[in-house]
């Protein structure tokens, strides 16, 4: 008999098959889903003008078909999460593909602007309840050395598909047109839903219990509250975003005087606090805002300043794709030997100076192909924080808070995006160049805090070991 307030571990019935093999597929359909959910914050930047057009959205309000998506994904991921701890898995992971997928068409086969926000806040929703179940899905499968393999491999999806979705999205927008942007999601999220009942265990490590709705509503509303805010800043007048901001910051206060008294809190508070979860989510709110922010701007850049077709636009961000990868595959190597305070470091000094380079170069008007160089390394510097980022908040999660955990980290993921679009967009309206300065310099600052910041200590042998 199992205590009450304690996890009911539920022995997965595994399919058949060579255990090695079916890890990689498993592997391979939790990262397919997470890319669905990733590439749909930047695959609207370069359709947003044609798609605006289409739809009969103002201007003034383009931006929330960025934000519709972004405020209900981040501000619903801890409820996400711990509904994963406590209905498992593979359940959520299903329903939140089921929502996702539905919503996805929706939003192709909108004729105006509200039923395509409507479709676009029912994605957020399917992607906050998908995104921590099948994080959660990956650190039940996985432990010790593959375990760190295994976030390898979803940091660099995590930084990958924001450069993957502003490629994709300039060869739909400029080939079949922008809807399809949302109808790839249909057959990849149909196709992910009947195998992951045949690749993915059951219910694991389920903890039965009740789900704090109180903490959950002033979490879900103190978050969307905030992203609402940094999302729509320029959209607003700066009294109402600073409302909203205000509170956000509230309805989080109360919600963590509600966890502090509740006897199944949605999310232990020494969790937020531990050392590893607390670096780790600050390390990939920073490392988001710069990718997705400085991706913003170099958006802008090529089609307004150069006057790039959306195309030619999608096609330059193919090395900055594959840069990201190569700094998340070079970070999963070396955080076996060196650890994330050495490896997180290293990474923001290299995105720094790739930032730099692209300041140098749109300042000076020069050649495009010197800033494309320029983010192609920052990219390589940043898809390094983002595997840091994972590997440090999530290695050492046991399995009954994988969800809430997943949801956390997954939450400021969200919360950078917004961050980094808001901050970079406002300061591109004055400059450019002054925007990818700024992003340097924040690169620059960030890896000296990392270097003191992160737990010390080196993932590898059998488990991850850290120094407080």
């Amino acid at each position: 008999m199992t205590h009450p307030h304690s996890p009911e571990l539920v022995a997965p019935h595994e399919p058949a098959g060579p255990p090695a093999r079916r890890d990689g597929l498993t592997l391979f359909l939790l990262a397919l889903a997470q890319a669905m959910l990733v590439l749909d914050v930047t695959v609207v930047n370069v359709a947003l003008p044609m798609l605006s057009r289409e739809l009969g959205l103002e201007p003034a309000l383009a931006g929330w078909a960025i934000a519709a998506y972004a405020v209900p994904f981040g501000g619903l991921l801890i409820l996400g999460g711990r509904l994963t701890d406590v209905f498992g898995a593979r359940r959520m992971l299903l329903a939140g593909l089921a929502i996702f997928t539905v919503a996805s068409l929706a939003a192709g086969l909108a004729t105006d602007s509200t039923l395509f926000l409507a479709a676009r806040a029912a994605q957020g929703i399917g992607a906050a309840l998908l995104s921590p179940a099948a994080l959660a899905t990956l650190l039940h499968r996985f432990e010790g050395p593959s375990r760190r393999r295994a976030l390898a491999v979803w940091g660099a999806v995590g930084g990958a598909g924001a450069a993957i979705g502003v490629l994709l999205g300039g060869l739909l927008t400029g080939g079949p047109g922008w809807r399809w942007i949302f109808f790839i999601n249909v057959p990849v999220g149909i196709a992910v839903a009947i195998a992951v009942p045949l690749m993915v265990a059951g219910a694991v490590a389920v903890r039965r219990g009740r789900v704090d709705v109180l903490g959950a509503l002033l979490a879900t509303a103190g978050i969307a509250s905030l992203v609402a805010a940094i999302s729509s800043a320029e959209l607003m007048e700066p009294v109402v975003a600073w409302a909203l901001a205000a509170v956000g910051a509230l309805l989080l206060g109360g919600f963590v005087i509600v966890q502090r008294r509740s006897a199944h809190p949605l999310v232990r508070l020494s969790l937020l606090r531990s050392r590893p979860v607390a670096s780790g989510s600050m390390l990939m709110l920073v490392s988001t805002g710069l990718l997705v922010g400085g991706f913003f701007m170099f958006s802008f850049e090529l089609q307004d300043g150069a006057g790039w077709s959306p195309i030619a636009t999608g096609l330059a961000f193919l090395p900055i794709s594959v840069g990201v990868i190569a700094g998340a595959h070079l970070a999963a190597r070396a955080l076996g030997r060196f650890g994330a305070r050495i490896v997180a470091p290293t990474g923001l000094i290299v995105a720094a100076i790739g930032l730099a380079t692209t300041t140098s170069a749109i300042s000076a008007d020069l050649a495009p192909a010197l800033a494309i160089a320029g983010m192609t390394v920052a990219a390589l510097g940043l898809g390094a924080g983002f595997v840091s980022a994972s590997t440090t908040a999530l290695s050492l999660i046991s399995g009954h808070e994988a969800g809430t955990a997943s949801g956390v980290l997954n939450s400021f993921h969200e919360l950078g995006s917004a961050v980094g679009v808001a901050i970079f967009a406002a300061i591109a309206v004055t400059s450019l160049g002054l925007g990818f300065g700024v992003a340097a310099a924040i690169a620059a600052i960030t890896a000296v805090a990392a270097a003191f910041v992160l737990p010390a200590g080196v993932t590898g042998g059998g488990e991850v070991k850290f120094a407080h």
